[in-house]
């Protein structure tokens, strides 16, 4: 699978840092992304499903709620990954998470309902950065202010690194 360097410093703000950390640096994100979706689905589908709605203190997130979280994160920055690699030169608007966790409903989807929107998001995000140009991989693009401006490639890193990061919460503090 084709090999994407890790992004440098500035090619990603501060906050990312948390996330590309996680990753290593082979140049393997495409694998990365798979192999941890597929050990993702595995550790999640061992919870006992009287855990999946479970919050470890009063206002935060159910295990169902993290997982489509992550789900629409991806979705998000896939989305602003294509935008940056074309170019595009008008600002995005961020999103709010707590309000899309709310609305998402998650806690009434099956697990197997979220594993399966999960693994379409991934296979389409593969196949984005597969398939983008080189030249558009070290493009920086511009989010909601410049605290967000991102290159593409570190857009890819973000993706699979918030995963890792929300999947170690679970482990800590649900289970």
């Amino acid at each position: 699978m084709r090999r994407i360097p890790k992004p440098q410093p500035g090619e990603y703000p501060p906050y990312a840092d948390m996330y590309i950390r996680l990753l290593p640096d082979d140049g393997r994100i495409l694998d990365h992304l798979w192999d941890n979706f597929r050990a993702a689905r595995k550790f999640v589908r061992a919870i006992p499903r009287e855990r999946l709605t479970h919050r470890y203190a009063p206002g935060k997130w159910s295990i169902k709620q993290i997982l489509v979280h992550v789900v629409d994160d991806e979705r998000i920055y896939a989305y602003r990954a294509l935008r940056f690699a074309r170019g595009e030169k008008l600002g995005l608007i961020g999103f709010d998470q707590d309000a899309y966790v709310a609305a998402s409903e998650a806690d009434r989807r099956s697990l197997d309902s979220i594993l399966q929107e999960w693994e379409t998001v991934r296979l389409a995000t593969i196949a984005l950065f597969a398939n983008l140009p080189e030249a558009s991989l070290t493009r920086i693009g511009h989010g909601s202010g410049s605290a967000s401006d991102a290159s593409v490639r570190a857009v890819a890193y973000h993706i699979a690194g918030h995963e890792q990061h929300h999947l170690h919460v679970i482990r800590e503090r649900y289970l």
